[in-house]
């Protein structure tokens, strides 16, 4: 899981990175609140430490501005004051939950996969759309959409859409696509793949005004926004 430290102290910072670390979390860091405000607000995250006292703009506001970006990733607020106030007001900011320095790892470790789990039912629900431009395809459902218009594809079509978009910005040759989405050793000699490929293609442009599937000479096909 990617974790986000906003945090002022280094020597917070380093106990933080080593310990998650043991416990399988990834994380980025930012030692003020505007740099921590930016990376939350522009690169992907699964939950975010924040610490109140900050360098430049405070934890509070920083909380705040990044749930009105973000309603849902869990954040988890630390300092150095445990009155009720300062509980009340982290929590009112919009903090998930809120922990006191000093703490151990271990609790605060636990706290996080508390609060990713209660995000999970949202997760879970959204984890099998796949988008690329103005393409969404639901492989739950089996369906696909490009500009919220449903997509009239035949079975080995949508097969073959869910295979480039799950593999979007790889060069993909013909064996691999013939191997994953025909699931037969054809005979390399066919067109089948250049033939789907196709069809497939004609009903995307038909949709949409970016071209999504795209020839590299030589070696395949590739799923990307442009040329």
């Amino acid at each position: 899981m990617a974790v986000l430290i906003v945090e002022d102290e280094p020597n917070v910072v380093s106990v933080l990175k080593r310990g998650l670390t043991e416990y399988g979390f990834e994380s980025s860091t930012a030692t003020n609140g505007l740099t921590g405000l930016q990376m939350a607000t522009e690169q992907p995250f699964d939950i975010i430490i924040l610490d109140v006292m900050l360098p430049h703009m405070d934890g509070i506001q920083v909380c705040k501005r990044i749930r009105e970006q973000n309603p849902n990733i869990p954040i988890l607020m630390l300092t150095a004051l445990n009155s009720t106030e300062n509980v009340v007001m982290g929590l009112d900011s919009g903090a998930d939950d809120y922990l006191v320095k000093p703490f151990k790892i271990a609790e605060l470790a636990a706290r996080l996969r508390t609060l990713l789990r209660r995000r999970s039912p949202d997760a879970a629900s959204i984890k099998n759309i796949y988008t690329i431009a103005d393409l969404e395809v639901n492989t739950d459902a089996k369906t696909a959409a490009r500009n919220k218009t449903p997509l009239n594809l035949s079975a080995t079509e949508y097969r073959l859409l869910e295979y480039f978009i799950k593999n979007q910005r790889k060069v993909l040759s013909r064996i691999q696509i013939l191997e994953n989405v025909w699931d037969i050793d054809f005979n390399m000699g066919t067109n089948v793949v250049d033939v789907y490929i196709n069809y497939l293609r004609k009903k995307l442009d038909k949709a949409g005004n970016v071209k999504l599937i795209h020839t590299v000479f030589g070696m395949g096909y590739m799923m990307k926004e442009a040329d």
